[in-house]
C-alpha cells in the first residue's frame, strides 16, 4: 500500500506499506478521520474564539468606566456632605452671634427676665409631618430649608446691626440728656426765674436753681460730658462747666474746690466739685444752671425727669 502525504509547499511525499488490505483500509480511515477532526477544530477556533474574546474585552472595559462612574459619584457626594457641614458651621456660628446679640439688645432694653431667653431653644410644636418617599427628596428639600435659613439669618443679622445701633444712639443720648440732682445732700433754697436779688432786695431773672447744704457736700455732674470751664468766674465763685452734647451745658457754681479740669471726660454720677459759696454767695450753696442751644432752661424739669 502506498500513502501520499501532500505538503503547505506543494510537494507530496510517498508512503509506502507492506502489509494486508484490510489493514491498509483500516489504516486509511483512520487517517482519513484525524485529518477531518482537526479540519474541523481548526474551522471552529477562526470562528467562534475571536468575537467571544471581543465581547469580553467589551465587557471588561463596560465594567471599569462603571466602576470610574462609581467612583465619581462617591467623591461628589462626599464634597457636598463636606459643603453641607461646613455650611451648618457657618449657620451655626451666625446664630451664636445673633445669640449674644440678642442678649445684649435685651439688656440693653430692659426687658423682663425670662421674656427672650437666649440660652435656651424656643420652644417648638404642631402635628408630625408625613415622611418622605424618598432620601432624595429630604435631602434636596433640607438644602433649600438650609438656603432659606441662611438668607433669613443674614436679613435677620442686618435688621438686629440696625437696631443696635438706634439703641446704642438712644442710650448715648439718654447718658448725655441732664437728669438728676446736682448734689448728694441739701434742699433747693431758690427757684428759677423772676426772684427778689439776696443782695440788693431788687427783683432780678435767676439763670437757675440754688442748692443749700452743708459745706464740703460733694456735687455730681448730672449727665456724662467733657468739662469746658473749671475755674474763677465774675460772680460765680468757682464754677464748673460741662458740654453733654445734642445743645446741652450744665454749670456747676460758688463750690469750695473743682475735682475736675478742662477737657476732662466726665460720666453721669461723678463727682466734680465740692459745695462751697465762693462768689456772690450768702452761704454754702451750689448754684445750678442747664443750658440748651446757648439759652437757660428751668433745671427742675430735669431733676424731676429722674423722679
Amino acid at each position: 500500500m502506498k500513502i501520499i502525504v501532500l505538503r503547505n509547499a506543494g510537494s507530496a511525499r510517498h508512503l509506502a506499506f507492506n502489509t494486508n488490505p484490510v489493514l491498509a483500509v483500516g489504516l486509511g480511515v483512520f487517517a482519513i478521520l484525524i485529518l477531518g477532526f482537526a479540519g474541523g477544530f481548526k474551522f471552529a477556533g477562526g470562528q467562534t474564539n475571536g468575537p467571544a474574546l471581543a465581547e469580553l474585552a467589551a465587557a471588561r472595559a463596560e465594567l471599569e468606566s462603571q466602576r470610574l462612574k462609581v467612583i465619581d459619584l462617591e467623591d461628589r457626594a462626599t464634597e457636598n456632605l463636606d459643603a453641607m457641614a461646613l455650611r451648618v458651621g457657618e449657620l451655626n456660628a451666625s446664630v451664636i452671634r445673633l445669640n449674644a446679640l440678642g442678649r445684649r439688645l435685651t439688656d440693653m432694653a430692659d426687658l423682663d427676665d425670662g421674656e427672650f431667653d437666649f440660652n435656651q431653644p424656643p420652644a417648638l410644636g404642631g402635628p408630625r409631618s408625613p415622611a418622605y418617599a424618598s432620601d432624595v427628596g429630604r435631602a434636596a428639600d433640607l438644602m433649600s430649608s438650609i438656603a432659606s435659613l441662611d438668607d433669613n439669618l443674614l436679613a435677620q443679622a442686618e435688621q438686629l446691626d440696625v437696631l443696635e445701633g438706634l439703641m446704642l444712639n438712644r442710650k448715648l443720648r439718654e447718658r448725655v440728656y441732664p437728669r438728676g440732682r446736682p448734689v448728694k445732700s441739701g434742699y433747693l433754697s431758690s427757684a428759677f426765674g423772676k426772684r427778689i436779688d439776696p443782695f440788693t432786695g431788687e427783683t432780678a431773672y435767676h439763670r437757675g436753681v440754688d442748692f443749700a447744704g452743708k459745706r464740703g457736700t460733694e456735687i455730681i455732674s448730672v449727665a456724662a460730658g467733657v468739662v469746658v470751664w473749671s475755674g474763677d468766674r465774675f460772680g460765680f465763685g468757682k464754677m464748673v462747666e460741662i458740654n453733654h452734647g445734642n445743645g446741652y451745658v450744665t454749670r456747676y457754681a460758688h463750690n469750695q474746690e473743682n475735682l475736675v479740669a478742662v477737657g476732662d471726660r466726665v460720666k453721669s454720677g461723678q463727682t466734680i466739685a465740692l459745695l462751697g459759696s465762693s462768689g456772690r454767695a450768702t452761704g454754702p450753696n451750689l448754684h445750678f444752671e442747664v443750658l440748651h442751644l446757648g439759652r437757660p432752661v428751668d433745671p427742675r424739669k430735669h431733676i424731676q425727669h429722674s423722679l
